[in-house]
């Protein structure tokens, strides 16, 4: 049985005594959220198909999360519903021919390669609380150093699994859990867990176990400290720290981000036999190399921010070490790592990679349109290891948002987001995504 059955009649157990309990439905909250979204991908590198893929959908997205019954120990459920409808799609730009993939760029794919019409998921979470400690066990959203769902199309990834989060002590939140499956962006089936190296979806190695733990102190009110460890079995052991700091300037601010990640194998990916059996991982190594294929990451950045008014200006540096790209949580069907290089195409997270980032933001409300947000990136990276000469890359984003402030729509957000990349490493793209999004608050 998987978690989110187990958390579902756990929860109806809990409605069917307590439904009534006092803060258990007076404090529910419930949304519904729509989000429209058309993507166009150029692929303008190679007379390799595609030459184009383009989908466009509408999104559901049902949030509920209701109080805690009354006592000493108080019980609660929250569930999440997805639905996806397609459209325009077709089977040149959904682009997935003889079905080898998960899906398409959005959707999942029927049997003759072309989008499915529509898809969708039901996730349902228990949950308890004692004292400033909870616990939660079902569909997760998590949003950790070394786990991250993704939201980058017309839904989100999902999780299945337990977490505790407890915050006894003043300044300080300690987290740990397990992961079991996930349903991917274009998905509404649950899968095994696995990196890229590993993660075809046909002949690819999958697992079941993600343990994860760690916690984040406020040394003072300006300064974050974080310590995270993630184990996905058979593949990879990964320790993380972190600092942020703010500093309130004479004029203006800035905001300092520090990571550092340590990455290693485990179990099957650690031994020859377990890397023959497909427990890979992507990087760089000559082909008579007895280490080919094993996790071996270590990956720091830093990320300063100078804020001025309505004005952000970020400046950024990262570092890839060892022979093994750096390791995450990666089904194949789309994902996100927590670096600073992940934007909008690429991650730039091969071995051996160095890159800069600049980006500039700007709130328009300081000019009177509030709503109006801009924001220009760029990132410059170089070295990526291969057997030939080292290769490099760069990226261009533009995001363009606006939330309307007042009349009957007000909060619908719209979304225009830009990119292109030129990469030695893989096909130059161009990129467009133009996002509608509007929020019904239910209860």
């Amino acid at each position: 049985m998987h978690q989110s059955s187990l958390a579902l009649a756990v929860a109806l157990g809990v409605l069917a005594q307590q439904a009534a309990a006092a803060g258990f439905i007076e404090d529910s909250k419930a949304s519904l959220t729509l989000r429209n979204f058309y993507i166009n991908s150029d692929n303008r590198q190679f007379a390799d198909a595609p030459s184009k893929q383009e989908e466009w959908g509408q999104g559901f997205l049902f949030n509920y999360a209701s109080g805690y019954t009354e006592g000493t120990v108080g019980v609660g459920v929250d569930a999440l519903g997805l639905l996806g409808v397609k459209l325009d799609s077709g089977k040149g730009r959904h682009y997935n021919p003889t079905s080898a993939s998960y899906g398409g760029t959005v959707f999942p794919t029927d049997n003759d390669g072309r989008a499915e019409d529509d898809f969708g998921s039901l996730g349902v979470t228990g949950k308890v609380r004692l004292s400033k400690t909870e616990a939660r066990l079902g569909t997760l959203l998590p949003k950790l150093p070394v786990v991250t769902y993704n939201d980058g199309r017309l839904l989100p990834q999902t999780f299945e699994g337990g977490q505790i989060t407890s915050s006894e002590i003043a300044g300080l939140t300690l987290v740990g859990g397990q992961l079991e499956h996930a349903k991917g962006r274009n998905s509404s089936d649950a899968r095994g867990l696995s990196i890229a190296g590993a993660n075809n979806a046909r002949s690819g190695q999958f697992v079941n176990k993600f343990y994860f733990a760690g916690g984040d102190y406020k040394v003072s009110d300006n300064l974050l400290a974080q310590y995270y460890y993630g184990n996905l079995e058979d593949f990879y052991q990964q320790h993380f720290v972190g600092l942020t700091h703010n500093w309130a300037l004479p004029v203006g601010a800035l905001k300092s981000d520090l990571r550092y990640f340590y990455s290693d194998s485990d179990g099957k990916n650690a031994s020859v036999e377990g890397r023959r059996e497909g427990f890979r991982s992507a990087g760089n190594w000559a082909t008579n190399d007895p280490d080919r294929f094993e996790v071996d990451n270590r990956t720091w950045s830093a990320l300063f921010t100078y804020t001025l008014g309505g004005h952000a200006a970020s400046l950024g540096y990262q570092q890839v070490s060892g022979d093994s790209a750096f390791p995450f949580l990666n089904q194949g069907d789309g994902a996100t790592a927590y670096l600073i290089t992940d934007r909008q195409i690429g991650k730039f997270l091969s071995a051996g990679e160095r890159t800069w980032v600049a980006e500039y933001g700007y709130d328009f409300a300081k000019l009177g349109v509030p709503g109006l947000k801009a924001v220009g990136t760029y990132l410059k990276g170089s070295n990526i290891e291969t057997q030939g000469s080292d290769q490099g890359e760069w990226e261009r984003d533009f995001r363009l948002d606006y939330v309307l402030q007042g009349g009957p729509l007000k909060g619908l957000g719209v979304s225009w987001r830009n990119a292109a990349l030129r990469s030695d490493a893989a096909r130059d793209q161009d990129e467009n995504r133009l996002i509608l999004s509007y929020t019904l608050t239910l209860l």
